[in-house]
């Protein structure tokens, strides 16, 4: 059944649906990137770092959990945080979770851009990028249900091409054994490292980056309000499983030794491409390395959807634009909202495409953006429930205190050129609020 909120927001979301849109965004095959930085960091104990980097980000789920029932508005953190804290902390978490996802579609769009060109090189990285942004945005201006549609089927085809490498790989270490200890991916190549593995999570926990957006698609989905936490909590889940599933194989398979990773970078970049061609043909590197040029496309789609959302629920509470609050009477999506993000992510991508460092600095916002959210969420959960008197249980003060305390210790691992973009976007952020609050209060009087 179909309903349709006040606001305009139509109800189309089923569980199923609200689980694609979070896989596709985290994406399947994440590790792929970062397998060999985690490899060398960790000194091989690779599938042991997403266990503990799953247990972690475990508090966060459970905080958005908490949230997305008790306040289930298309805002996301930024009407968990005005819930919970207030108007200016809420304005605060939206405007810093706005990093994560305005810029993300274009880290994924430019992986798009990157692998097509590999792959093609006749086809410009600058190109791919703009029309892999082309069309997510047509299909979000469609509707929630087609979007949903599509993206289910790219999904689909990541998680065979998974378990095809799991197949391959358990038949290959059949017959011919592993290259490593079979215990290594969780006890390390040559001695277990415990600050290694620490150090290596800080890492690990941005493959899951994404999960979270399910919290957007609050007024659309068609269950009760705790439908979109057991999304989160089954994404997340499902999500750690895959990742230590793949790392752990890929770990008793990699040729090289976490020493040899650590003294090469480029061979780092390119360790999991390395194993599936010594390991396992080049055919499965070719298909991985096309699917890699089309999937981060599907999670760039998500990701504007879920900025899209985040402008709408600020604007309705007067902390953006009008106009962004404005829904499509036929698609019932925030169609102005969804074409800003398109046009930012369209002018980034192509800026980043051609810059040296234009991706490391993307990353460094979405880091930053992600993390302070995350704070900011957890401080919501003890504000709405613990000092506000609606829940007294130990568990509404420890479980976000330990989720904060974990979230701040990543946040403060990252880069000092993150923290720098961090740094600089909250000050424009709070520049834009003092603003605005001063216009409204002006017109007040």
């Amino acid at each position: 059944m179909t309903t349709t909120s006040a606001e305009g927001l139509q109800r189309r979301l089923s569980l199923r649906d609200l689980i694609v849109s979070g896989l596709l965004f985290i994406g399947p095959l994440a590790p792929v990137g970062v397998f060999g930085v985690l490899d060398a960091r960790s000194g091989g104990a690779v599938a042991l770092v997403y266990v503990v980097a799953t247990v972690a980000m475990a508090f966060t789920a459970w905080s958005y959990a908490r949230m997305s029932a008790a306040v289930p508005k298309a805002g996301s953190v930024f009407a968990y945080a005005s819930a919970g804290l207030g108007r200016a902390p809420g304005f605060v978490a939206g405007w810093m979770i706005m990093l994560d996802y305005l810029f993300i579609p274009s880290v994924a769009s430019l992986f798009v851009g990157i692998a097509t060109n590999s792959l093609v090189p006749q086809v410009p990285v600058w190109l791919a990028t703009g029309l892999a942004i082309v069309v997510v945005t047509a299909l979000n201006l469609t509707g929630v249900k087609v979007a949903a549609i599509v993206g289910t089927v790219v999904l689909v085809v990541e998680i065979v091409l998974l378990a095809v490498f799991v197949v391959a790989a358990l038949v290959v270490l059949a017959t011919e054994g592993p290259a490593r200890p079979w215990l290594s991916p969780l006890t390390g190549v040559d001695a277990f490292a415990p600050l290694a593995v620490l150090g290596a999570v800080s890492v690990a926990v941005l493959s899951f980056l994404g999960f979270d957006a399910i919290a957007s698609f609050a007024e659309e989905n068609t269950g009760s309000s705790r439908q979109v936490g057991r999304a989160l909590l089954f994404c997340l889940a499902l999500s750690g499983v895959l990742f230590f599933v793949q790392t752990y194989l890929a770990s008793l398979l990699n040729p090289l030794t976490p020493q040899e990773l650590a003294l090469d970078a480029d061979a780092q970049d390119s360790a999991f491409y390395d194993m599936l061609r010594a390991s396992l043909g080049g055919w499965l590197a070719v298909a991985v390395t096309a699917v890699k040029a089309v999937a981060p496309a599907f999670s760039a789609m998500v990701a504007q959807a879920a900025v899209s959302r985040l402008l709408f629920g600020m604007a309705r509470d007067g902390q953006m634009p009008a106009a962004l609050g404005r829904v499509d009477r036929r698609a019932h999506v925030p169609r102005n909202a969804t074409l800003l993000a398109a046009v930012v992510t369209l002018i980034v991508s192509v800026w980043a495409a051609s810059a040296e460092d234009g991706l490391e600095v993307l990353s460094s916002m979405v880091t930053v953006g992600a993390l302070t959210a995350f704070v900011l969420l957890h401080a919501s959960v003890i504000g709405y429930f613990a000092v506000s008197g609606r829940e007294r249980r130990v568990s509404t003060v420890v479980v976000p205190v330990v989720g904060a305390l974990i979230a701040a210790v990543v946040l403060a691992t990252a880069s000092p050129l993150a923290l720098s973009v961090g740094a600089v976007w909250l000050a424009i952020g709070l520049i834009t609020y003092f603003a605005r609050s001063r216009t409204a209060g002006q017109a007040a009087e």
